[in-house]
């Protein structure tokens, strides 16, 4: 599985900087609005002590952990899904990504132009979410006009995603997010979900800056949209591992891990995939032909010292294909 999230924010609030600071990768940063005109992909690696842990009691001749693709968009303005400024021709780059991560800024510094003249987190958080509501509301009615003359023809399924999309319309319309549970049902429908609505994506707010300067009611209009955020001075910082482990959070996703003389590797997992599913992860054959998964936690494998020892002691447990993987768990797999 591969995790991938995009960043969104104004012009100069520290997106490429963040990039920048995520991938090692050198990007065009300037102190002007639509400096960044290629979507800037950038590979991470997920840091994890237990990978490099595992690797080393195995004597691993290769380490593989686990990436997540970052996609760095141009700053988004006001108007941006009417064709101003020029994030609104790269929105389409995020449409397939997992999650968002909006960039805000909080510092204040009069040597860094502001798009909108001011430094006001929460009126540029209401602006980027009416530019994504809006960029959706687009496909949402192109996508009427297909099933509404599909549904006439007496298409059930056409039907159905009809009356979903009007459900959510109206939501978008005040610029609110998709990402309530109220909404799941909607959101699983095979055509809605083609759609890849940006507001249906969970929003992580790195808010560019230091504690002090984010005020209670920015915190409390997080909190209403029903997101998460993260404090960094991008101006000092140097990495922030504790971004990619808040996207794994917020999207429920774990990892579990494979180790053996030649290679030791994380694999990224939904939290509540059963153990058939880890093995499609690792080859799709493993699912259709799955029989028993070997698993011990990555504390107790380490604690034995090897996987042999781990087996004398009695500390591996067979496991069918209702066993649901736990975030550390190592896996050996037995297929047809």
């Amino acid at each position: 599985m591969k995790l991938s999230i995009g960043i969104v924010g104004l012009p100069n609030v520290g997106k490429s900087t963040l990039f920048k600071i995520l991938t090692k990768n050198e990007v065009n940063i300037a102190n002007y609005p639509f400096c960044t005109i290629d979507p800037n992909v950038g590979v991470v690696t997920v840091p994890d002590e237990r990978l490099d842990k595992l690797s080393a009691m195995s004597k691993s001749a290769k380490k593989i952990p686990a990436v997540v693709e970052f996609y760095d968009i141009a700053g988004l303005v006001k108007g941006a899904n009417k064709g101003e400024g020029l994030g609104n021709q790269f929105l389409a780059h995020i449409r397939e990504t997992n999650a968002i991560v909006m960039v805000l800024r909080v510092f204040q510094n009069a040597d860094i132009i502001h798009v909108e003249n001011s430094v006001d987190p929460i009126r540029d958080m209401e602006i980027i979410n009416m530019e994504l509501a809006l960029k959706d509301l687009e496909s949402i009615d192109r996508a009427m006009k297909k099933l509404e003359g599909e549904a006439k023809t007496g298409d059930k399924n056409s039907a159905k995603a009809l009356e979903g999309l009007k459900i959510i319309k109206p939501v978008l319309e005040s610029g609110k997010s998709l990402t309530s549970e109220v909404y799941s049902n909607v959101l699983e429908n095979i055509r809605i979900r083609e759609l890849n609505l940006l507001m249906a994506k969970k929003q992580l707010y790195l808010l560019n800056g230091r504690p002090e300067d984010v005020s209670e009611e920015l915190k409390k209009k997080i909190a209403e949209k029903g997101a998460t955020y993260i404090v960094a001075d991008l101006a000092s910082a140097t990495d922030i591992p504790e971004l990619v482990k808040k996207a794994y959070e917020i999207l429920g996703l774990i990892s579990f891990f494979t180790t053996g003389e030649d290679e030791s590797r994380a694999w990224t997992i939904t939290r509540g995939d059963k153990a058939p599913q880890a093995a499609g992860v690792i080859h799709t054959d493993f699912e259709k032909k799955f029989i028993r998964a070997e698993v011990i936690g990555w504390q107790k494998l380490l604690e034995a010292g090897s996987w042999p020892a781990a087996k004398q002691k009695g500390w591996m447990r067979l496991e069918g294909k209702d066993y649901i993987v736990q975030d550390g768990d190592v896996l050996e797999i037995r297929h047809g």
